[in-house]
């Protein structure tokens, strides 16, 4: 077995990911349900080789070292792919994720349209939020695609690894690859403002270093695109505050409460029709009364600002998850599991 083909069979099958682990035949996520292949259950000596055989020398090197790899992947005539490699009980695993050949627009994601607006500002700081594997990567790369067929800018991403290729339209792109066009994402943030940019993607804010970076960037004129890993708008504000020591965050609070434009969490949730995964969505947009419970310590506050501003194009996760259901796009199971407050249904 080749994992080519693998690969192959993931693509045809219309899968998300692939897995490989030691004690499981290859297993493949549709729908966002992992299904085992016909492949036989994977040994140690099958798993390191299948891995192995599509790893560069260097990346052999760094996985050994680190006893981690991310990395992207183009398999000829098949697909592109973002790969992880890691270690469990000593053997070596590894997870792929499929990247579409073409960049879907915000509208086919089923996106909010007031991302669009949002996306083609000048500056300011937008943050795509939810658990890992339910599309935040090709959010952001639907905004920088239609920043680049609207302005004449230069954008610069910093990805680990890169996923979604970008050609140059009405903008110049320059996407850097973490591990191979720089050490990290806080050095590429620390020299980009030298590089004459208006908008900066970064994959993911990981750390001090790197949130401050952004902030400062979307304070002083840029627009900043980046992800976090949270449930929902409110803790990703949360969560950017937290990385810092107690005497730091007055004082990135106040910087986000100035640069944020807005926060959309998202989560992919399974069709009724079994036809794919739909987004369910939640937007919170920065405006004076979300700057001042920001600034005052009191983003609890925020959830009530999502439910009661829908004027202004905010709502929450339980909202869009209900519609989903009440139009028929996603099973009541589904939207009860889903929800915050599912009892909110039974007024549907």
């Amino acid at each position: 077995m080749e994992i080519s083909q693998v690969l192959k069979f993931a693509v045809e099958k219309g899968a998300s990911d692939v897995l490989l682990t030691v004690g499981s035949p290859p297993m493949v996520r549709i729908n966002g349900e992992l299904t085992p292949t016909n492949a036989p259950v994977l040994t140690p000596e099958a798993t390191k080789k299948l891995v192995y055989s599509i790893l560069e020398e260097s990346q052999v090197a760094a996985f050994e070292a680190k006893k981690e790899l991310d990395f992207s992947l183009q398999v000829k005539d098949i697909h592109r792919f973002r790969g992880n490699v890691y270690l469990q009980r000593g053997c070596v695993s590894a997870a792929f994720r499929l990247i579409p050949n073409r960049i879907p627009n915000l509208k086919e994601l089923g996106l909010p349209p007031l991302l669009d607006d949002l996306a083609l500002r000048h500056q300011g700081l937008i943050l795509v939020t939810g658990p890992t594997g339910h599309g935040k990567s090709t959010t952001q790369a639907a905004m920088v695609d239609l920043i680049n067929q609207r302005r004449k800018v230069h954008i610069v991403t910093v990805e680990d690894p890169i996923e979604f290729v970008h050609t140059n339209k009405k903008s110049v792109i320059d996407q850097r690859e973490v591990g191979e066009d720089t050490h990290t994402f806080a050095d590429a943030l620390s020299h980009v403002l030298r590089q004459d940019p208006n908008v900066i993607l970064i994959g993911e804010m990981r750390d001090p270093d790197t949130i401050a970076a952004a902030v400062t960037a979307a304070e002083t004129g840029h627009l900043v695109i980046s992800t976090l890993h949270t449930n929902d708008a409110v803790q990703a504000i949360d969560r950017m505050l937290d990385v810092f020591p107690p005497h730091q965050q007055g004082q990135i609070r106040t910087q986000l409460a100035l640069c944020l434009l807005a926060i959309l969490a998202q989560r992919l949730l399974p069709r009724a029709d079994g036809k794919g995964r739909v987004a369910a969505t939640e937007l919170l947009i920065n405006n004076t009364g979300v700057a001042n419970l920001i600034r005052e310590e009191k983003t609890h506050n925020l959830y009530t600002i999502l439910e009661t501003h829908a004027k202004d194009g905010m709502y929450t996760m339980d909202s869009s998850i209900k519609q989903l259901y009440l139009k028929g796009v996603i099973t009541y199971e589904e939207a009860r599991l889903r929800m915050r407050d599912p009892s909110a249904l039974k007024t549907a």
